[in-house]
């Protein structure tokens, strides 16, 4: 190749004459073109593959960030379904929970809570997917201040519940002779004509007419205030159940309880006669609420059925007037 024969014409002889072509022309001429050509292209190729063929490195790298992304977008899910459940129950609360016991809903910026800190998320700047990490931490913030929020309510409901309770028990609810014990309801609460004094006259009770000796229970919880002898009264009982509400039991035989005794709904405090203003044993019952009588019929329906409930109502407005109270 570097040999081949050339004839140049040579015009001192007048003659075309053979010549071999220097090796030098010939890389200069031929050879360095193709090799800056391919030098060139190499380099070209160099830069392509730099940013279009990865390298293993970068291939693992690459991997590793997908399976990042999908982590993040499944916990991102997962606190949506979180954030949606809480909801649920703060709605519950609201519309149920709190109307119960006569508690006002939390507003939107009671709900929302908050969270401080100027830059709560500058850890996670800085990185390929700082945006996706700072929203995750966001709604983690938020659900965790929400759940904080949600968590002091339901123990205040819980401390409603538990106080409920209490004054449930305290408030009168059964009636202070049992309904296989009473003869009748003898005189009703209410205004009625005294068959004594021929007027008529606030009646702040009712009385139960029963055998002498027949237990008076306790209505409810509570402290006993008065366990003595009172004008009118005879034998009474009275008991401050809290929460505005006192019983009054009158005319016993026999006393069982002392002022400052704690007793329970049930308990027996009492038993039936006929002492002060009587002319046949009963129990004179009272029920105040803030000092004020009502109708102890009212609070009669826990621990009796329906049907004897009907039946206290019928015979409520029966008087009978062998039996004379003068409350």
């Amino acid at each position: 190749m570097f040999n081949k024969i050339k004839y140049k014409f040579n015009p001192e002889t007048l003659r075309f004459e053979a010549s071999k072509e220097a090796v030098s022309q010939f890389i200069l001429k031929k050879l360095m073109p193709r090799a800056a050509t391919s030098v060139v292209l190499g380099i070209a190729l160099g830069i392509l593959g730099t940013y279009y063929v990865k390298s293993p490195a970068e291939r693992e790298a690459e991997d590793a960030n997908a399976v990042q992304r999908e982590r993040l977008a499944t916990l991102n899910t997962k606190i949506n379904a979180l954030s949606n459940s809480l909801e649920e129950i703060a709605k519950h609360d609201d519309d149920f929970y709190r109307p119960v016991f006569q508690e006002q809903a939390l507003s939107k910026e009671e709900r929302a809570g908050g969270f401080g800190g100027t830059d709560r998320y500058e850890a996670y700047r800085g990185y390929e997917h700082s945006s996706d990490m700072i929203e995750v931490a966001n709604k983690l913030d938020i659900l965790s201040s929400k759940t904080i929020v949600q968590a002091k309510s339901f123990k205040h409901i819980t401390n409603l519940v538990i106080n409920k309770e209490i004054m449930l028990a305290c408030i009168p609810s059964i009636q202070p002779v049992a309904v296989k014990d009473l003869y009748r309801i003898a005189s009703p609460f209410g205004y009625r004509f005294h068959p004594i004094l021929n007027i008529y006259r606030m009646h702040a009770g009712v009385d139960l007419s029963a055998p002498e000796g027949i237990p008076i229970y306790a209505t409810g919880a509570g402290t006993v205030s008065v366990s003595g002898t009172e004008s009118g009264y005879g034998n009474v009982v009275k008991i401050n159940h809290g929460y505005g509400y006192m019983t009054v039991y009158g005319h016993c035989s026999k006393l069982l309880v002392k002022a400052g005794d704690k007793v329970k709904r049930g308990d027996v405090i009492a038993l039936v006669g006929s002492t002060g203003l009587s002319t046949s044993p009963h129990c004179h019952y009272e029920v105040r609420v803030n000092g004020v009588p009502q109708n102890p019929i009212n609070f009669y329906k826990d621990g009796i059925s329906e049907e004897e409930y009907q039946k206290l109502l019928e015979t409520n407005f029966e008087f009978d007037e062998d039996v004379v109270n003068l409350q």
